[in-house]
């Protein structure tokens, strides 16, 4: 089933998209994280400290997340690569067995590289033509240049496919132009040019899209999550984390608010 660029209502998640393109508008790209390169880094640490929390008397959850959300993407992968050496196991397969539901989701894309994890969520928008609108424009038009071109070569060893063959054969119309456009480079880095033109209304989500959730907040916690908060709190006066804390429930709530980081006051 093809998706076509239509009239889109108004989302929490929605309303998170509309500021992906604010890193523009500030002096250094990169200085607006929620999640910085943890100082005391440990990698032998946290390894044996992963290893508790999962083989330990039931599964300790507490811990997984102060560890990999106290950690920039750089040093999350540090961590694997020690677990693997230090207990020949995986520690993705280990913690995806030992976790369930949303915070499994969670934990696995805070352990993919950047780039895999792009690709993957591309991947399942193009194929699910509900999402391919957001998510599509979300990655195409806020990742560098050098990440989106990185994306795209994972994408065609992952699936072996050309991620244009996949937007030509899912999408049409102008929407379709304007992916190809992006896939191709066709955008001044940063510009800011993307408009989502959403109606200016209180939010009214009854239930979270939790992997759009997980995807904004992940991909942008070392990159730009301050503005979204800022420009967040000043559009509906009420703060993302709070918005955050109301919305979502169960264990992966506490992940989340963790790379939202903090109350805007």
């Amino acid at each position: 089933m093809s998706a076509s660029g239509g009239k889109m209502g108004p989302s929490l998640t929605q309303e998170i998209l509309s500021h992906l393109g604010l890193a523009s508008k500030t002096a250094a790209w990169g200085t607006l994280g929620t999640l910085r390169t943890f100082l005391n880094f440990s990698v032998d640490k946290d390894a044996q400290r992963l290893l508790r929390a999962i083989t330990g008397q039931g599964v300790d959850r507490s811990a997984i997340v102060d560890v990999l959300t106290n950690r920039s993407r750089e040093q999350r992968q540090l961590i694997s690569r020690a677990f693997q050496e230090r207990t020949q196991q995986d520690l993705l397969k280990s913690l995806r067995a030992a976790l369930s539901g949303n915070l499994e989701r969670i934990v696995m894309a805070l352990l993919q590289p950047a780039a895999r994890f792009d690709a993957q969520e591309l991947r399942t928008a193009l194929k699910a033509s509900d999402s391919a609108v957001d998510v599509a424009i979300e990655i195409l038009a806020t990742r560098t240049p050098p990440r989106l071109q990185e994306c795209l070569a994972v994408y065609k060893h992952d699936f072996q496919v050309e991620a244009v063959d996949d937007i030509t054969s899912q999408t049409n119309g102008i929407l379709r132009d304007l992916l190809l456009a992006l896939v191709k480079g066709g955008r001044d880095s940063y510009s800011g040019i993307i408009d989502y033109n959403l109606a200016e209304q209180d939010v009214r989500e009854t239930e979270p899209n939790y992997q759009v959730l997980i995807r904004i907040l992940i991909s942008r916690c070392e990159t730009d999550l301050l503005s979204i908060r800022a420009e967040f709190k000043k559009k509906f006066g009420k703060s993302l984390y709070s918005s955050l804390q109301d919305a979502v429930k169960g264990d992966c709530q506490s992940a989340l608010l963790a790379l939202c980081r903090a109350e805007d006051m």
